[in-house]
């Protein structure tokens, strides 16, 4: 069987394994190492998948070596290949690892008290404004709930990464998960005061040609759409000198008077009302590969899950009837 990240040598035959000293306590971490040394193709990219150090993998490998009284891995200075023995192996510790997956998962929906690990992937920006506050809460709430938040931009495998909910700003929700609405959200052109004093206020779509822009990185080919105050759609070619992946980095240039820029409003709204920066063609909506929705994503088998409920309850309150920042 072929597995991504590790180049194989087939065996011809397959050879018995025998434990000869199984223990219970370690055996679960030994075991997910290994599948990860296959699934990395090495023990330094397993190390780095489950957050360790490669010594803790190497030490785990030859416990597991010595407990089967068989080798699993054959070693060399530029690959790793799995041994007859290890062939067999690999096989039957998926199948462990699914089962005990799937065994955590049964307990964890019998009752209706929320138990276990909540692990929750969120954006950057949005996560840490918005998610991040209420996990303390629900922990306090819930004393057999601990929670885990994974901030990033990046889309997240729901099953592979063992997310329980994931909140995402798409205009493609995964076909494959449940999916819950839980905030629309409002995106403008925004500026500080002292760069429109030195450059003028746009007036107009077309005026927007003539001012130096920030753009959120690889998003906009270097054309902003906006959708104007009777439904029309304009593109507008913009020069955006300076770019960047991350929404707070926006926000900070914008602040600094570098330019306009399109930011969503739950994070500049403190800043307009403060003063600090000023809404520019309040008429006309931004058109964004990002959507115009959060969504919480979860798996079918979260469905029921108690954690997962809270967790959504929590969000309801938080953002319903209408979000913070518009109150």
């Amino acid at each position: 069987m072929q597995r991504k990240g590790l180049p194989f040598i087939v065996p011809g035959a397959h050879s018995a394994l025998r434990v000869t000293n199984p223990r219970a306590g370690p055996w679960l971490g030994s075991w997910q190492a290994f599948v990860k040394v296959v699934e990395a193709g090495s023990m330094a990219g397993a190390a780095r998948a489950l957050n360790c150090t490669r010594a803790q993998v190497s030490k785990q490998m030859a416990e597991l070596e010595a407990a089967f009284g068989v080798r699993l891995l054959e070693r060399s200075t530029r690959r790793l290949a799995l041994t007859p023995a290890g062939q067999v192996f690999h096989q039957h510790a998926l199948a462990a690892l699914e089962s005990v997956a799937a065994a955590e998962l049964a307990v964890g929906n019998l009752g209706d008290e929320p138990a276990g690990v909540l692990r929750v992937s969120a954006t950057l920006t949005f996560g840490r404004l918005y998610v991040a506050p209420l996990l303390p809460q629900l922990a306090a709430q819930h004393p057999r709930l601990s929670c885990e938040l994974i901030l990033t931009d990046q889309l997240v495998d729901l099953a592979e990464e063992q997310i329980d909910l994931a909140l995402r700003m798409t205009r493609s929700p995964p076909e494959d998960a449940v999916v819950r609405r839980v905030v629309t959200l409002a995106r403008g052109i925004f500026a500080a005061p002292a760069y429109l004093a030195a450059q003028d206020t746009p007036l107009h779509v077309a005026d927007l040609v003539a001012h130096q822009t920030l753009s959120y990185l690889l998003t906009d080919g270097n054309r902003w759409r906006l959708i104007g105050p009777d439904g029309q759609e304009h593109t507008v070619p913009v020069t955006s000198r300076v770019r960047t992946n991350n929404t707070d980095g926006l926000l900070d240039l914008t602040l600094a008077g570098h330019g306009l820029a399109i930011l969503p409003t739950y994070l500049t709204a403190p800043h307009v009302a403060a003063g600090r920066l000023r809404a520019v063609l309040p008429g006309y909506q931004p058109h964004t590969p990002f959507g115009d929705h959060v969504y919480a994503c979860y798996t079918p088998s979260r469905a029921r899950v108690p954690k997962v409920r809270v967790l959504l309850d929590a969000l309801a309150a938080q953002f319903e009837p209408v979000p913070p920042w518009e109150r």
